[in-house]
């Protein structure tokens, strides 16, 4: 094996064991430049001799370092707007219907980035005020990252994040520009909370939710690990809650724990555990 093979391996392994996520053929073309600035401050020129300061013991914090520099950390406000357009039209509006006696929604953003998915919802209530006065919207954002998880929480964006995604109207009514950069208002910060945590650990508290987002985040795991991370969605989503997934992302031939809706593409509802535990019997009958 190559120096370089082996030194992707061991960032890989890496990688994967904090996120679950997997260093592909696809991926191995960006390590270089992902890790460029770390290369200069640790007066090192490339990936052979990263992976011999990772070998060494007590660099637990280079670790970190290294993980969160190859996370994809891409998003912006409403990021494909016709899902947002699904999300206020139809799914929405279906469960104000199931929730109208306890006026309660919780909602999972799963793999949030630096928040501005958490926001764009929190943005889709407060432009509705009629409709949903006196309900308690909580929007809970997790990310593995603990910088993006840091950036979501201060809710203040640049203005190139600012301009990614909302109108005019929307950054005037729900952002304060504060030294050049645009600070959420409370409005809409009060509905969301952030805090770190893996998709592949247990479903963070209420652990029940209504709408759990988890876009472009299960294509970098392999069968194995998407299975899983199925496994602990399936376990946060409420009976007759929705999940949505990315447009490269489906649950077909991932999961039995899912099912596609009859609405919204990359739309799913959860299948019943009874139903889950009955399919394996009903093929092992057949055969």
């Amino acid at each position: 094996m190559a120096v370089d093979d082996a030194a992707h391996r061991i960032i890989g392994d890496l990688l994967a064991q904090r996120t679950g996520q997997q260093l592909t053929e696809g991926r191995r073309w960006r390590v270089s430049s992902a890790l460029a600035g770390l290369f200069r401050e640790c007066g090192i020129e490339n990936v052979d001799q990263l992976a011999c300061m990772l070998e060494r013991p007590g660099e637990q914090q280079l670790a970190t370092r290294v993980v969160e520099a190859l996370l994809n950390n891409e998003t912006y406000f409403f990021r494909d707007q016709a899902y947002f357009s699904v999300l206020a039209n139809q799914v929405l509006p279906d469960l104000a219907s199931k929730r109208d006696g306890k006026k309660r929604l919780a909602i999972w953003s799963a793999g949030c980035s630096t928040g501005q998915e958490a926001l764009s919802l929190a943005m889709i209530f407060a432009e509705q005020p009629g409709r949903w006065k006196d309900w308690k919207i909580e929007i809970l954002g997790t990310d593995v990252s603990g910088k993006a998880i840091d950036h979501a929480r201060s809710g203040c964006y640049t203005q190139f994040e600012i301009q990614r995604g909302i109108s005019v109207s929307q950054m005037l009514n729900f952002f304060v520009e504060d030294s050049g950069h645009w600070q959420a208002i409370d409005s809409i910060r009060s509905m969301t909370r952030f805090q770190q945590h893996n998709i592949l650990n247990a479903p963070p508290p209420p652990g029940r939710f209504d709408l759990i987002m988890c876009r472009n985040v299960l294509l970098y795991f392999d069968p194995e690990t998407r299975a899983a991370a199925f496994d602990r969605l399936a376990s946060g989503i409420a009976p007759d809650g929705w999940l949505m997934l990315g447009a490269g992302e489906t649950v077909v031939g991932q999961t039995e724990k899912f099912k596609p809706a009859e609405f919204g593409s990359s739309l799913y509802s959860p299948v019943l555990e009874d139903r889950v535990n009955f399919l394996p019997r009903l093929r092992a009958a057949a055969t």
